[in-house]
């Protein structure tokens, strides 16, 4: 890449702006050495390709409830044991801390995942979907994941650090639900617009534990 190329993309990135619209190949042209990908391989209905294809937000949710199957299989997927030797997970976190913690709350109250014994321990029987965000389709939509960062498992890591490191490792669970529910015929998206005081004070949670993001999921509409 020329210098002046190179100014014109550290420019733009650095101003937010879109890049989408210059074309890779004036981008990279003097680029030594640059030489074009295969296309990505278009997968079967069952691989990781397809999901990723096939992963999408969705905002319309029929109100029918997932299938315990299903339910088991997602919580699995999410952040489950898949190495029973050591108790790691299927999503990464910092000095394996395991900070996350899902709650999920639906029309029979909440509940939280325990990923060792993989089970659903019920915590209220109350209703409290109308709480886990502000978009219409929350309070009827069947599954609201809520996860909640536990600060405690951090040590003595400074809040800021603490919350880079639960919000990077939010991400990771989410996407493997993302990815669950493309390779399932489900609909989900992720959503921060939470009033966090509100649904912390209705899941009765501890002055250390935080909510970081909430995740619906369903059969879409």
């Amino acid at each position: 890449m020329s210098t002046v190329t190179r100014r014109k993309f550290l420019g733009a990135a650095a101003g937010g702006t879109i890049l989408a619209a210059i074309q890779p190949s004036a981008l990279f042209a003097d680029q030594a050495g640059a030489n074009l990908l295969p296309k990505p391989s278009p997968g079967d209905g069952s691989s990781l390709m397809s999901a990723l294809r096939n992963r999408k937000s969705t905002r319309s949710f029929s109100s029918r409830p997932l299938a315990r199957q299903m339910l088991s299989d997602l919580l699995w997927a999410a952040f489950g044991v898949n190495r029973r030797d050591t108790g790691y997970r299927t999503a990464p976190s910092p000095m394996n801390s395991q900070e996350i913690e899902i709650y999920a709350a639906t029309a029979d109250g909440l509940f939280l995942y325990d990923p060792h014994i993989h089970q659903l321990v019920q915590l209220d029987k109350e209703d409290i979907r109308r709480f886990c965000g502000k978009q219409d389709f929350v309070a009827d939509a069947p599954l609201n994941l809520i996860y909640v960062a536990d600060f405690s498992r951090l040590g003595d890591r400074p809040d800021d650090r603490k919350l880079f490191y639960a919000a990077a490792d939010t991400g990771f669970i989410s996407q493997n639900v993302y990815l669950f529910c493309a390779a399932s015929g489900l609909g989900t998206v992720v959503r921060d617009w939470i009033d966090r005081t509100a649904l912390a004070e209705k899941m009765g949670l501890r002055k250390e534990q935080r909510i970081i993001l909430a995740q619906t999921v369903g059969h879409p509409q």
